[in-house]
This record gives structure tokens, C-alpha cells and sequence, in this order.
């Protein structure tokens, strides 16, 4: 991995902080500042083939077709488009501390019945009553993993759907999104995208019930045909949820999708967990307990003080619900995970 840290990356401190924001690879740069060029000297500025491209990617990299694949510019967007299609007095389960884009959406409606829940706890808080499961594949604030299988199995048991935010997943961890209803992903973290970028995925039997609430040109099935008075045919297509895209960030999303489709889902995953194993570790020599967590990401709780301390010394991190939140990804080496611990050390 470090021949190729070099030669893409560029990072000016030591960066653990992907669960905030991934670094962009240097072709990602590239291509974003070309496009930018371009339209300051006249140009449009439009790049419709890198949000095809971008779209095709991530669906590779997920495990679905294309078709399943709706682009936008942000969670919270997707998952509102989901919360608005709801049926008043839909039972929607979340669990406890959950990201605010995926709890918001449905706690605004009003007329949902939203039950909060340990998620350790949220396969068995499935009940015949619950119309959606509502998660995190890896929780933002400490890095736990649901139970994944346990959760799809009782959500099919109660004729539930599943709704999984991988925005803390996708890039690192080996997904398979078609065997949920929806996943949503915000893609400037372990993506690598520029910030304005984002995916929605939906089976095919979920995008009856969905509302294409953004039915402008570019839910349409002739976007280009489609820019004046209402749309009058839809995508056929999980388009036709596409929110207007930005196109800077897309075409930079091309770029870095294309990147992580070189290097490989698996190679990533084996690389950032054994990072996280080696930190985990060190911190327990250190006297600190991580919170036990098989991912790329390591919390510490009580140390999220320690981040300044870090910060000062180049190192970064992020303080999270008053945890130390370390992200390792594929531009970090041993070498990032040691000096992290040499400052906490003192």
C-alpha cells in the first residue's frame, strides 16, 4: 500500500480522521481542478458521463446493478426521500445514538412511531409492528458493527425493510447492498469523494413504494428533454430518485471510485483492520480499553480530550459522544499508527 500512498496522496499531517473526511486521491484533484478550468474559461461545466461512470462504480463495488443506483448530494437527502414515503404510523427502529441523518428524516415527520434501541439489541427489537429498520452498518461515534445477519434475518421474519446508512463502510468494508431494501452512503469518507456526493440504493421491489419526490430533469428518462414544465416520464430505472447532481463532485467521484476499484474492496479491508488491530493494541499497552470493534475504526471512551493533545502534534483524529476516534484507511501505514501512540504516550 505504500508505494501507492505516495504516489496519490499527499497528506500534511498524520491523518486518522477518514470517518470524518477521506483524503482525495491526486486524480481526483486533477480532474476536479480540469473541469473547474474548463468552465471559468467558458465552458459548461458539465460532466453527465463521470455521474454514469460514478454510478457504475459504486454499484461494482457494492454488489448491484446500476439500476438500483440513485445519486444525490447527501444522506440525509436519501433518507428523507425514504421517511417521506412512509405510511403515517409506520414503526420505524433506530438504534440509540445513531447518526442524526439517518434518525432525523423520521423523527420530523410527526406521525411516525420511532423506537430508540440499544444496538445490541436490534435484531430482537424487530416486531410484527415494524415496518422499517433504520442502522448503521458501523456506528460513526465508536466504530461497532451491527449484527448484520441477525438483523436482516428478523427484519424478513417480521416483513420488515431494512434501511442501511454504509457511509462508514463502503470503501473498507466487503458490502453486498442488494441484500437490503435501501443503503445509503455518503461518499466523501472512505470513498475518497469530494464533499456533494452520495448513493442510494434500492431493490427493485422497494422502488414501488417510493416516492420520486425529486422529479426533476434528472430523474427523468430523457433528462435532456425533461427541462421545462413537469417531467412526463420517469426513469425506469432507480434514476428516476436522482437528485441533480453536482458536477464537480462527481467528476472527482469517478476518479476515486476508479481508484478503489484497482486496489480491491478486500486488499483495503485487510490493510485498514490490521492498522486498527495494531492501534487497538498499543492502547491497551498504553492502559486505555478501545471499544471492542473488528473495524477500521478504533474509539476510546473518556480520551476524547486526548484530540487536542494530538492535534498539536500533527496527528489526526477526532473526538466523538466523548470518545477518541482513530479511522485508518488506505494512505495510512504502521508508521501513522506509531505516532499516534507515541503522543498519547507523553
Amino acid at each position: 500500500m505504500d508505494p501507492l500512498r505516495s504516489a496519490e496522496f499527499t497528506p500534511a499531517t498524520t491523518y486518522l480522521n477518514t470517518s470524518s473526511c477521506g483524503l482525495l486521491p491526486r486524480r481526483a484533484v486533477d480532474a476536479v481542478r480540469a473541469l473547474a478550468e474548463e468552465n471559468a474559461a467558458g465552458g459548461h461545466g458539465i460532466s453527465s458521463e463521470s455521474v454514469d461512470a460514478a454510478r457504475a462504480a459504486f454499484a461494482r463495488l457494492v454488489g448491484v446493478s446500476a439500476e438500483r443506483v440513485a445519486v444525490g448530494s447527501s444522506v440525509s437527502t436519501h433518507v428523507g426521500l425514504i421517511a417521506a414515503s412512509l405510511e403515517a404510523g409506520s414503526e420505524v427502529v433506530i438504534p440509540e445514538g445513531d447518526f442524526s441523518s439517518v434518525a432525523g428524516p423520521f423523527s420530523v415527520r410527526g406521525d411516525l412511531k420511532v423506537r430508540y434501541v440499544p444496538l445490541d439489541r436490534l435484531a430482537e427489537s424487530v416486531r410484527p409492528s415494524t415496518s422499517l429498520v433504520a442502522f448503521s452498518v458501523v456506528q460513526s461515534a465508536d466504530g461497532r458493527i451491527a449484527d448484520l445477519d441477525a438483523v436482516r434475518a428478523a427484519a424478513a421474519a417480521h416483513g420488515a425493510r431494512t434501511l442501511a446508512d454504509a457511509s462508514q463502510a463502503a470503501g473498507w468494508l466487503p458490502l453486498d447492498a442488494g441484500a437490503y431494501d435501501y443503503t445509503v452512503t455518503g461518499a466523501f469518507k472512505y470513498l475518497m469523494c469530494p464533499r456533494g456526493t452520495s448513493f442510494l440504493t434500492v431493490t427493485e421491489e422497494a422502488q414501488e413504494s417510493v416516492v420520486p419526490l425529486y422529479a426533476a430533469w434528472a430523474a427523468a428518462q430523457e433528462p435532456m428533454n425533461s427541462t421545462y414544465g413537469p417531467v412526463e416520464q420517469l426513469a425506469r430505472s432507480a434514476r428516476r430518485f436522482d437528485a441533480a447532481p453536482s458536477f464537480l463532485s462527481y467528476c472527482g467521484a469517478e476518479q476515486s471510485l476508479a481508484l478503489l476499484e484497482e486496489i480491491g474492496i478486500d486488499a483495503i479491508h485487510a490493510h485498514d483492520t490490521a492498522l486498527a488491530a495494531r492501534f487497538r493494541a498499543g492502547l491497551a499497552g498504553l492502559g486505555h480499553e478501545p471499544v471492542p470493534s473488528g473495524t477500521a475504526i478504533v474509539a476510546v471512551r473518556g480520551m476524547g480530550d486526548r484530540a487536542d493533545d494530538l492535534s498539536r502534534a500533527r496527528v489526526s483524529v477526532s473526538a466523538r459522544a466523548g470518545y477518541l476516534r482513530a479511522a485508518f484507511h488506505l494512505y495510512n501505514s504502521a508508521a501513522d499508527v506509531d505516532r499516534a501512540l507515541d503522543v498519547l504516550a507523553g
